[in-house]
């Protein structure tokens, strides 16, 4: 002891005081980063013999090394290097550890389990008493290949940190399903308000699912922060907008018919049942669906129409007024009468059951043609219960035979060709079958109203409807208009 002390004591030279100045700069440096690191390590107990070395757990590896070691006042290099191989076999994470000290500069030799345990070793050393420089030349013990111990290691504080987050998964499980029954609550008491609202079935939809959206988020927002998912929490509450937008543009078709399904819904340009005509398409509405409307044609064929399309479109609804008007030209000699042709087409219109009395059948005198004269007439009829083309067939028939009878002529203005000479008959001959033909036509019955070919004067809407009953669904789904007590 009395030699160290001399030799501390003895005259040096200016670059041995240098030296001893850096190497002093050096120890105070270390000094501070070990205080600084404290939390990281943590010199353990002493023990008396040598164990095999085992694996550093994450808990050893973070044991805190204190500040300073008190060995003794003005601590001897022996003493020094003593207490360090002492602390570093007591820990057993290093194999045959060697420490030697050669004027306060401590030498660390040996294995470490890990390259922790190699800094903690630093660390201790450096902050051990009288030591200036710490130079650690261990190496790191190679792990086998079929070394486990880390992966069972990993499991064992996974399970730990399960165990300990137990309480907050309960709570936020506690938390998702008052969200679940919440979320009810507001849907079926938002259903309820649109019902009495709106009246239709697909805005008090609409109405629902908005009103379960915002509990949804608060509800999954609230149950990630107690279970400690706060950052995904937060990025969950504010991408919500950032996926709207995504959706929004990903699926534009697909949102633009839908909000035009609930704008013709509310709107209602035409209902379940009537006959309209949208772009080049016309038949009878059979039902609107978020998606788009289907029409079944007169040919009894089914047409799918996006909503998008129907409400930018010229819709003609043919059943919205029940009464329809209908017309057409009759042409006559120029020889007839055309009072009295009036008279005869107004008494067949006026007599006929499927015209309209109010408003009156008009028949006017149109055009002064060369072949003739054209007489045009107009009538209403009952659109909802009679067929436009049908009532067409049969009032026409009847005034060409009424008008036939009279002896009003019709011009010809056709181009016949005679491929084997005009044929000659004789006046007399002609005369006489003027006179047969007439007594024939006195004798024929009235013409009827209706015929068997025209298959009645009804309209064609119950025909389209048996169609559809046959035919398969073209889209599943419930159909947002509801059929008028006419159509019923």
């Amino acid at each position: 002891m009395h030699s160290t002390r001399q030799l501390l004591h003895r005259p040096t030279s200016p670059a041995c005081r240098t030296t001893a100045a850096i190497l002093t700069f050096i120890a105070i440096g270390l000094a501070i980063i070990a205080d600084n690191s404290s939390a990281r390590g943590q010199a353990p107990a002493p023990a008396e013999a040598t164990k095999p070395i085992v694996p550093a757990t994450e808990v050893e590896a973070a044991a805190q090394v204190p500040p300073k070691v008190d060995v003794q006042p003005l601590a001897d290099d022996v003493d020094i290097a003593s207490r360090l191989e002492r602390i570093m076999i007591a820990t057993k994470w290093f194999v045959d550890p060697k420490v030697d000290v050669q004027e306060g500069v401590v030498f660390l030799d040996g294995q470490a389990n890990r390259e922790s345990s190699k800094e903690w070793a630093t660390k201790l050393a450096g902050s051990t008493q009288d030591v200036v420089a710490v130079v650690n030349r261990m190496t790191v013990v190679e792990r086998s290949a079929w070394d486990f111990s880390p992966a069972w290691e990993q499991l064992r504080v996974m399970g730990r940190t399960a165990v300990q987050s137990l309480p907050a998964a309960i709570i936020s499980i506690f938390v998702l399903v008052l969200t679940f029954f919440a979320t009810i609550l507001a849907t079926r008491m938002a259903r309820r308000f649109g019902t009495k609202k709106f009246r239709n079935a697909l805005l008090s939809e609409v109405a629902a699912r908005a009103a379960a959206i915002p509990v949804i988020i608060i509800g999954l927002y609230l149950a990630m922060r107690v279970s400690g998912l706060t950052q995904i929490a937060a990025t969950v509450l504010g991408g919500t907008g950032l996926i709207g937008i995504i959706i929004g543009i990903a699926f534009r078709d697909i949102a633009e018919n839908f909000l035009a399904s609930i704008l013709i819904s509310m709107q209602r340009p035409f209902q379940a049942g009537d006959l309209v005509t949208i772009t080049d398409h016309h038949g009878f509405v059979q039902k609107v669906t978020t998606r788009g409307t289907i029409i079944v044609t007169l040919d009894g064929n089914h047409v799918q129409i996006p909503n998008a399309t129907i409400y930018k479109s010229v819709i003609r609804n043919h059943s919205a007024n029940p009464n329809g008007r209908l017309d057409y030209i009759i042409r006559i000699g120029y020889d007839d009468s055309m009072e009295r042709t009036q008279e005869i087409v107004l008494k067949v219109l006026r007599e006929h059951p499927a015209v309209l009395a109010d408003p009156e059948p008009l028949i006017l005198v149109e055009e002064l043609t060369a072949t003739g004269i054209n007489i045009h007439a107009y009538f209403w009829i009952n659109g909802r219960d009679f067929s436009g083309s049908r009532v067409r067939s049969a009032t026409l028939r009847q005034i060409v035979a009424a008008l036939a009878e009279a002896g009003i002529t019709m011009p010809d203005a056709r181009e016949v060709i005679f491929p084997l000479g005009v044929p000659l008959i004789e006046p007399e001959k002609a005369e006489a079958q003027r006179i047969e033909r007439e007594e024939e036509e006195a004798h024929e019955p009235a013409p009827p109203i209706v015929t068997r070919s025209e298959g009645g004067l009804r309209n064609e809407r119950e025909v389209i409807r048996e169609q559809v009953k046959q035919s398969r669904e073209l889209e599943p789904g419930s159909n947002l208009l509801k059929e008028t007590a006419a159509a019923e």
